[in-house]
């Protein structure tokens, strides 16, 4: 796989390459107009298959796909087109973290008008929160990072480890592994990755935002957060877990040899993992995420987009209509979930039966689907991005670096990451409250 499919976004991966016998259905609400282009900016693979389906169903609707670049490249093209008045896409694939930028500058259509609440039922409600404010809906859901635990099975067998399932527990098997081989570590802590970070806090119960219009609170150095912080510091600071930044060459040949026994990962990660570590094939199993508290049930996620329609459409009804259509129709989301890899977030597909209990050849054989299907049915809704969060995720990559490389502490990291995002707000025209 292309390593810019997975660069911070880790969005285009899903977990059981198998077809899903569904029954199609539709979004619902035809259009009838005159013959209209539309067009669309994705990254999502194969996407050109979905677009047929949906052109088909609908002859007067041609669809321009386009992409524009992943993540980041694709944002700075839509700001500027935004921002010029011209320009921009009328769907546009947005990553969940994104979409309270985008609409903060006005750039997203409500597309409650079109229908779009007719299908939020069909969807689980954490992903379904994310795209929503209100009555009013911003995106459609289209694939989500719901997370888990991958370990090596045969590294703990040699070793007499039990899977943890709580964080304490990590730690004691962190610890019990790398004293047993010390060239073993349970799991890398990937400080050049604020998404994986953003994920196991938001687990922990970490709410760093909370906006209404242009007034924000921030309270990054919430005790929830601090807690976490000092957690992965004191692993570090044991050398009970590497610090390598993930997603590079040296990253890849660590998951392949077995220097990590065990990735904290999201609902994408199985196939992916199952594409670069393929030596490794039937020496993994999936679990539940730690928890916090013993015995209880939360999860966070780590990686998901939504397709949107902006404010420069000419032709809303019919755009809101693809958004809805290429998600929500039964063939084109079960051709998302099996060609293009993508985790699902409707409720019809994880439901389903031969979607959950597809027996993965590379996990033994396990039915690794439902580990996530349950992680996506308990992560917390509650969570709110910034709007600006891309300039949040580079200041946390800054901070943690430093934590890492002993020049603050952990704890240290997240009250400088507080400071300077509360004066950045400020200069951004935010009112912040305490």
């Amino acid at each position: 796989m292309l390593r810019s499919m997975f660069s911070g976004k880790r969005l285009l991966a899903g977990l059981a390459a198998m077809a899903l016998v569904v029954a199609a259905c539709s979004s619902g609400g035809s259009v009838k107009s005159g013959k209209v282009t539309l067009t669309f900016w994705s990254w999502v693979p194969h996407l050109q298959s979905e677009i047929a389906l949906f052109e088909k169903a609908h002859p007067n609707i041609h669809v321009n796909l386009v992409n524009a670049g992943q993540g980041a490249a694709e944002y700075t093209k839509l700001r500027t087109a935004l921002k010029a008045g011209s320009g921009a896409p009328d769907v546009v694939q947005i990553e969940f973290q994104y979409l309270p930028t985008f609409e903060q500058i006005h750039g997203l259509l409500d597309i409650s008008k079109y229908g779009a609440n007719s299908i939020k039922g069909a969807y689980v409600p954490w992903a379904w929160s994310q795209v929503s404010k209100g009555s009013a809906v911003y995106a459609i859901p289209q694939d989500s990072g719901p997370m888990g635990l991958l370990y090596r099975k045969d590294i703990f067998a040699k070793y007499h480890l039990t899977v943890p399932t709580t964080w304490a527990q990590f730690a004691q098997t962190a610890a019990k592994l790398h004293a047993a081989n010390p060239n073993i570590y349970l799991t890398d802590l990937p400080t050049n990755d604020p998404g994986w970070m953003n994920g196991v806090l938001w687990q922990a119960g970490w709410r760093p935002f909370q906006v209404s219009g242009s007034t924000i609170s921030v309270s990054i150095d919430q005790p929830a957060g601090v807690r976490v912080a000092d957690y992965w510091g004191n692993l570090v600071r044991q050398h009970l877990v590497a610090t390598d930044p993930d997603f590079t060459s040296g990253w890849y040949s660590a998951l392949g040899t077995g220097k990590y026994a065990a990735w904290v990962t999201a609902a994408w990660g199985p196939v992916f993992l199952s594409g670069v570590a393929g030596k490794t094939a039937g020496k993994w199993r999936a679990a539940p995420i730690p928890q916090w508290t013993p015995g209880a049930n939360v999860s966070a996620n780590w990686g998901g987009s939504t397709d949107a329609v902006t404010t420069q459409t000419a032709h809303p009804q019919q755009a809101a209509e693809l958004a809805m259509w290429i998600n929500h129709d039964m063939t084109s989301a079960q051709m998302l979930a099996t060609k293009s890899f993508l985790f699902p977030t409707l409720t019809g597909l994880l439901d389903n039966s031969s979607f959950a209990d597809a027996k993965l050849p590379f996990y033994g054989g396990q039915e690794v689907n439902k580990i996530f299907i349950d992680s996506s049915k308990q992560v917390n809704l509650s969570f709110e991005w910034s709007p600006f969060q891309d300039y949040v995720y580079s200041q946390m990559g800054t901070y943690l670096g430093q934590a890492v490389n002993g020049k603050i502490s952990f704890a240290g990291a997240m009250q400088q990451l507080q400071g300077n995002v509360v004066s950045y707000a400020k200069a951004q025209g935010f009112t912040v409250k305490p």
